[in-house]
């Protein structure tokens, strides 16, 4: 990528205009996530919100040609890939966010109350204050976009949750999920044994469910970090032993790179 490319999806991060009170908010957001990742590092994965790029990556299914659907975003922080999602939440559709830390919530609360993207879709969206295992909607969803920081929980955890997002889901429902690009390795590289132990078992169900499901991965470069957005496809019959549908079996050879 030539640096003046670079350069402008970089820059493509920041507020499309440069009000003042627009800057002032941003800069809030960008505060509240920090304050929440010194104070809860276990569920707030980064230290700054996704960039527009990885938004847009992990985001792709539901930007695509498809009919009304029920969409879940999983740990949305404070909104910046909400901020995706809410461009493409179309009249017949229902949009859940399921977010545990209560500041975030807060400041999504905000946002649907006077961000006129978010406010469009106010009317059809459900924010839940809790844990995404305790969720049991009494209709699955389509699309469940993903931001969890697995690399940051116990193995069994992860393989807990991952559970039950596949039982969320329609049959042939789409799950997307990010995890930043080389960072489990290095962890791997720097930590304590125990500590390597653990990042590896998570590395390997997460695998589990990549290889078996994964039929499409985006990368988003410009992020910071850069990061991988999967899309998996799930068979109607979840992760139950039986094979996978044919089609997500075929990995797709889509891996395309995205940059703004």
């Amino acid at each position: 990528m030539r640096p003046r490319t670079l350069l402008a999806s970089w820059l493509d991060v920041l507020p499309n205009s440069f009000n003042l009170n627009s800057m002032k908010h941003k800069l809030s957001q960008y505060q509240t996530f920090f304050r929440e990742f010194r104070r809860s590092f276990e569920t707030t994965g980064a230290v700054a919100p996704s960039g527009r790029s990885l938004a847009r990556a992990v985001c792709r299914p539901i930007s695509e040609p498809r009919q009304p659907a029920r969409i879940l975003e999983v740990g949305p922080g404070t909104g910046a890939v909400t901020q995706e999602i809410v461009r493409h939440i179309g009249p017949d559709d229902h949009f859940d966010l399921i977010e545990l830390n209560e500041r975030f919530v807060e400041t999504l609360q905000y946002r649907f109350q006077h961000e006129a993207a978010f406010r469009r879709v106010a009317n059809r969206t459900t924010i839940l204050h809790k844990a995404v295992q305790d969720v049991h909607p009494e209709q699955p969803y389509d699309y469940i976009i993903c931001g969890v920081p697995f690399n940051n929980f116990s193995t069994g955890l992860v393989r807990e949750i991952m559970r039950h997002l596949t039982k969320l889901l329609r049959p042939g429902g789409t799950m997307s999920f990010f995890e930043y690009l080389w960072i489990r390795r290095i962890k791997v590289l720097l930590a304590a044994k125990e500590e390597r132990r653990r990042l590896s078992s998570v590395g390997r169900v997460l695998g589990h469910y990549l290889q078996r499901y994964e039929y499409a991965c985006d990368t988003a470069w410009v992020n910071f970090p850069p990061a991988l957005a999967h899309h998996l496809r799930f068979e109607p019959a979840h992760d139950n032993g039986h094979a996978p549908h044919k089609r997500a079996r075929r990995k797709s050879q889509r891996h395309s790179e995205v940059a703004s």
